[in-house]
């Protein structure tokens, strides 16, 4: 059984998002092909994918390693999803099926009925299937691929503090359904870009290691590559 490189990438993507590699850390094919369990081909080929997502770099006697993004690259990618969200929103407005709706509608649901009971554990989550669900229902695979690009860099690059008014975040939610519900793009498009811009205003800069003021950084266990559903 060959496992395909795709399923090689997002264990490796996870790991550097999650700081499992820290920032300028090497990366040797040999040490991740046992860490997941698999050969160096599907590795070299995730290293390749990785380093054209900008999470990788090659360097010249150390071969690939981990990126160090700059501070202002960081903020760059907020301020193009400033530009990219919105337009995700009007797109959805026009082309959303009613299968979108239903899920859309489904997780605003269950995000207004944790913050009415106080369980907040699950809103982070559900906020981040909320909003690639919005990107699916825009219709544009070029779309989707870039934001979904953007959420995993925002999530390695900062923290994210909980709304201090939880209930108005997931209203925002509601407000934006309605207007893809309505196939009415310029709504949709205006309450998006106000709902980024207080979501922005939340992200804290994570900082490398040995840097003061920086949110901590998350490590977890080895794991091995999810390969369900990979045919032999």
């Amino acid at each position: 059984m060959r496992i395909p490189a795709h399923s090689v990438c997002t264990a490796i993507r996870d790991d550097i998002v999650s700081g499992v590699f820290e920032r300028g850390s090497r990366l040797t094919e040999e040490v991740l092909a046992r860490r997941y369990g698999v050969s160096r081909v599907p590795v070299r080929e995730a290293l390749r994918t990785l380093e054209s997502e900008g999470f990788v770099v090659t360097r010249r006697h150390a071969g690939a390693c981990v990126a160090e993004p700059t501070e202002q690259e960081a903020a760059d990618l907020l301020e193009i999803r400033m530009l990219l969200e919105p337009l995700g929103a009007a797109r959805a407005a026009q082309r959303r099926t009613e299968a979108h709706l239903k899920v859309l509608r489904g997780l605003v649901r269950l995000g207004q009925e944790r913050v009415r009971r106080g369980e907040g554990e699950d809103l982070r989550s559900l906020g981040g299937w909320f909003h690639e669900t919005l990107a699916q229902a825009s219709g544009s695979p070029a779309l989707i691929a870039l934001l979904t690009q953007l959420r995993h860099k925002i999530a390695w690059m900062y923290a994210v503090e909980q709304p201090v008014r939880p209930a108005d975040s997931w209203a925002e939610h509601g407000a934006l359904v309605d207007a893809v519900a309505r196939r009415d793009p310029e709504r949709a498009r205006a309450l998006a870009t106000q709902h980024a811009e207080r979501a922005t205003a939340a992200h804290r800069l994570r900082r490398p290691p040995g840097q003061p003021a920086g949110a901590p950084r998350v490590r977890t266990s080895q794991h091995p590559v999810n390969i369900a559903g990979v045919r032999h």
